[in-house]
């Protein structure tokens, strides 16, 4: 492809200072009144607003705002000189709106998702690039080479440049169906449902028909035919049946648990021996945190097929025990006061149910006791609160004089043998 710069040397040749003078002027007031409007509508937004962003520079409105109003400027001095700035600024304000677009919707949908950081960038380079060949000249050579590489698909034959607009189109399409239902669950679903299961379960709803009916749109926009989906839900079904009815029916589960909400986002569960806060339910897996930090990823048809222990629900006090061993000499009543005295004196342990120790077993070499005590927080820890109770109760005991014995063994000899007998009394 040969460079053709002719019609922009062209448009050089043309201008004359005071017309480049007149277009930066012109450039540089509908930027400053765009600003000015961001600003003074933008002064009580929150800070991940995708109109306005954290600094009214970075979101949305700002260039789609300023590309008007440089748009409308041009078309009114094109009958009057030659353009050069103007049409630069319209092109560069196109690509910073696209942008600001696209990173400013994934940002809020996936703030913390790498592969959204990604796309960003990447649409960044697109659309500079595609700027600055439209300021050179160089874009619709660039389009007609497009439209000459075509790629077979069957019978059909289709041009490289279809291809790549049917992908911006759906990628379009399908970000503005993710801005739709984030709005949706900001400004609707934040305050119209206060149940937070409940508020998964209808964001997630919302999501998956926005992004279904803007991939239809997106398909009809490329020349898809409908119809022949027909047969792609035939196999879907077949394949959902068999391959994928794990998935299936985790997905589905999914749906069941937030709408009965038997188990709650912020529920202490125990699930196959891992005993957790629920911290998130998505519609494949949810998540379980431990007290320790680990996180269990549950999926969700284990929730619905599955024995779990919903303690949140069965009672928010927790019980936690801890056993000691003392002398058969000690006195039992002291030894329960101090027990106790130990549990009550932490502000975690609660009053009501008081702290109890039992007597629970006679052993080999000690009286075995076990305390028991109630918490309300199990996510702030359980060790930590029974080793505090250990010691302040060894301490007790020590101060008090109650020993804490030894494990020992006693062996008893009936009789001697003959011959040792014998050997004993020569020595």
């Amino acid at each position: 492809m040969a460079l053709d710069f002719s019609d922009l040397s062209a448009r050089i040749a043309a201008i004359e200072p005071r017309a480049v003078t007149i277009e930066a002027a012109v450039v540089v007031l509908c930027v400053a009144v765009a600003w000015a409007v961001c600003r003074w509508f933008g002064r009580d937004q929150p800070k991940d607003s995708i109109w306005f962003g954290r600094n009214i520079l970075d979101g949305l409105l700002f260039p789609l705002l300023a590309l008007l109003l440089i748009d409308l400027s041009g078309r009114t001095l094109a009958g009057y000189q030659t353009l050069l700035l103007l049409p630069m600024a319209v092109s560069v304000f196109i690509s910073l709106v696209a942008i600001r677009f696209f990173a400013r919707v994934l940002q809020v949908v996936f703030p913390n998702s790498a592969l959204a950081r990604l796309v960003e960038r990447t649409i960044s380079w697109v659309a500079w690039i595609g700027a600055i060949l439209w300021i050179v000249g160089l874009l619709p050579p660039v389009l007609a080479e497009l439209d000459e590489i075509t790629l077979a698909f069957g019978r059909e034959r289709v041009s490289l440049r279809t291809i790549l607009g049917g992908v911006v189109s759906a990628a379009a399409v399908l970000v503005i169906a993710l801005w739709v239902s984030a709005t949706i669950e900001r400004r609707i679903l934040s305050e119209a449902v206060t149940d937070l299961s409940m508020r998964k379960v209808a964001s997630n709803a919302v999501r998956s028909v926005l992004l279904l009916v803007g991939l239809l749109f997106a398909l009809s926009a490329v020349g898809v035919d409908l119809t022949a989906l027909s047969v792609l839900g035939g196999a879907l079904g077949v394949g959902l049946g068999f391959g994928l009815q794990k998935l299936a029916a985790n997905y589905v589960s999914g749906f069941v648990i937030l709408l009965e909400r038997a188990i709650r986002i912020g529920d202490n569960v125990k699930v196959d021996n891992f005993e957790g806060k629920v911290t998130d339910i998505k519609v494949r897996y949810t998540l379980v945190r431990a007290a320790n930090g680990r996180e269990a990823i549950v999926p969700n048809e284990s929730l619905i097929t599955g024995r779990v222990e919903n303690l949140t629900q069965a009672d928010r006090k927790f019980n936690v025990q801890t056993s000691i061993g003392v002398g058969y000499d000690s006195d039992v009543d002291r030894v329960q006061s101090i027990l106790c005295a130990a549990a009550a004196a932490q502000p975690r342990v609660l009053e009501d149910p008081a702290p109890v120790a039992f007597l629970l077993e006679f052993g080999p070499s000690a009286l075995l006791f076990t305390l028991n005590f109630w918490i309300t927080d199990p996510d702030k820890g359980r060790d930590n609160l029974r080793s505090t109770i250990n010691l302040e109760i060894l301490k007790k005991l020590r101060e008090a004089g109650i020993s804490i014995p030894y494990p020992q063994s006693v062996l008893h000899v009936e009789s001697l043998p003959a011959i040792a007998s014998t050997d004993a009394a020569r020595l």
